[in-house]
């Protein structure tokens, strides 16, 4: 059977694409599902927003591009088709949910069966009752975690990966978390070459990360271009997992946008941060270190093609 990755504007094989970022935001709302106006944004105000970045991204030869904001930080499906609808990128969506503090009260009560059921809906027949599928089951861990909730949904989500085949990725922050998720997720029977450790430049040591991708499990670098991330560490990182012989296991991204509906603007904070940093300085200077063309391409291609095809 062909694999294929499933995105806003429908599947595509894996071979057809180019450059793929793995981990990004385009629309995300991290106030939580509590606040009356939760995820609302009017798509055509959306779109004035991102589409400039998108468009530098893809004049920057992106191809693809995953949305990580899931259910509890501002998934809306509206919004991502409007704005699949504006760029030549291809967008992919998330089905899961986000980290404890985040899950809406209607997910908090039902059993790991009826999440499972829900999510390989999502991945095999469409989203919120329309025709389009998500692309992978995006999860969250508290730092502190897992927790009670957080363990249910590792435990439906290697169902619904098991059902579909679709990739698991989940934010993690720190070894200690990444290791205990991991343990359940293996002990649930989910093989690790299907689960994506988002954020694992978070854990300093080095080792733990190589461990992790010894397991099998894709090892995310995200924080490319950011300014809270020293960018020569998260570079000496990168190297290092290549030298270990991890160069198939390795994801990079940058984590970067987003569309804020908090404000009336629309921007983020700190201002709206974009997709190219990667491109323009980070492979540049992994080249200058003596990676490979042949080595970027595996990272930036044909990785995150395989994690997300199914």
């Amino acid at each position: 059977m062909v694999k294929r990755i499933q995105t806003i504007k429908g599947p595509i094989e894996m071979d057809a694409l180019g450059f793929i970022l793995p981990h990004e935001h385009l629309f995300t709302d991290l106030r939580g599902p509590k606040v009356s106006d939760y995820a609302q944004g009017e798509p055509s105000a959306v779109v004035k927003v991102v589409e400039p970045y998108l468009a530098e991204a893809s004049a920057a030869d992106v191809t693809a591009l995953v949305e990580c904001s899931t259910v509890g930080v501002g998934r809306n499906l509206s919004v991502l088709r409007s704005l699949a609808e504006a760029t030549p990128i291809h967008i992919i969506a998330p089905t899961g949910i986000y980290r404890d503090a985040f899950i809406p009260n209607s997910l908090r009560e039902i059993s790991e069966y009826a999440l499972t059921e829900l999510w390989t809906k999502e991945l095999t027949k469409g989203i919120e009752g329309t025709s389009i599928r998500a692309g992978f089951i995006k999860l969250a861990m508290s730092d502190d975690g897992p927790t009670p909730l957080e363990i249910r949904n590792l435990k439906a989500a290697v169902k619904a990966s098991q059902n579909t085949g679709a990739v698991i990725a989940s934010h993690t922050v720190g070894g200690r978390v990444a290791r205990k998720e991991m343990d359940i997720l293996e002990e649930a029977g989910l093989d690790l070459r299907r689960f994506i450790w988002v954020h694992a430049q978070t854990e300093p040591d080095i080792s733990i990360l190589i461990d992790a991708a010894r397991r099998g499990a894709y090892v995310e670098l995200d924080s490319v271009g950011a300014p809270y991330q020293s960018q020569p560490e998260l570079l000496e990182t990168t190297l290092k997992l290549i030298e270990a012989g991890f160069t198939s296991q390795l994801l990079l991204s940058h984590d970067a946008g987003w569309y804020n509906p908090a404000r009336v603007d629309g921007l983020p904070d700190e201002g709206y941060r974009g997709y190219t940093a990667l491109v323009k300085d980070f492979i540049p200077a992994l080249l200058q270190r003596g990676i490979t063309q042949e080595q970027i391409r595996l990272i930036t291609v044909t990785n995150p093609a395989s994690a997300f095809a199914f």
